[in-house]
């Protein structure tokens, strides 16, 4: 590997980055870069597809939790038709203190069975909010009048929504699932702890 940002990373995280074949050495720098000095406690890779019209973009979001922050490293790619390929990398680094929530969905099946191997958790969800986002969801305020013409304004609510990873069996196989749970147990283990 020519990449210094892949011989700077720890070998499991760099072999992760490598293994998805999406940018490696830009994205292994920008992560090398953002950690610096600190040693990572926990990380997780991962890679998605979106549909945009008539052609798929891929992303890939490197989550890297050290003793005092939690990086996430984001990249994009624009195939414009006729266009060089480009990516658009972003990193921020949160300190453990700001982090305002880390929330953990589990879907699992044969729920009645968990324990006994036969239940499987099919999808994982991690939600990390530290207050840079929010979103408003608004709608329309409903009236119990059928014949009302009036306006009653909107009603809505406010949420916060920096980060999102959506894992599942099914797209991404069962040791990705794994990995999500590890991280998110690590990173709520350590949120609590640095206020």
């Amino acid at each position: 590997m020519s990449s210094t940002g892949t011989r700077r990373l720890p070998a499991d995280l760099g072999a992760e980055i490598q293994a998805c074949r999406y940018f490696p050495e830009l994205i292994a720098d920008t992560v090398a870069m953002c950690l610096g000095a600190e040693q990572p406690v926990a990380h997780l890779v991962h890679q998605e597809a979106t549909f945009n019209r008539d052609e798929i973009q891929r992303h890939l979001t490197v989550l890297v939790l050290t003793p005092t922050r939690l990086l996430v490293c984001h990249t994009d790619e624009n195939g414009e038709p006729g266009v060089p390929a480009q990516a658009l990398t972003t990193s921020e680094a949160v300190g453990l203190g700001k982090i305002t929530s880390v929330a953990l969905s589990q879907v699992v099946t044969n729920a009645e069975r968990y324990g006994s191997r036969k239940a499987n958790i099919t999808e994982t969800w991690l939600a990390i909010a530290w207050g840079t986002m929010r979103r408003i969801d608004l709608e329309p305020t409903q009236c119990p009048d059928p014949n009302c013409e009036a306006d009653h304004g909107l009603s809505g609510m406010i949420a916060a929504e920096d980060l999102t990873v959506r894992i599942s069996t099914a797209a991404d196989g069962p040791d990705k699932v794994q990995q999500l749970l590890s991280f998110a147990t690590a990173l709520q283990q350590v949120t609590g702890l640095a206020r």
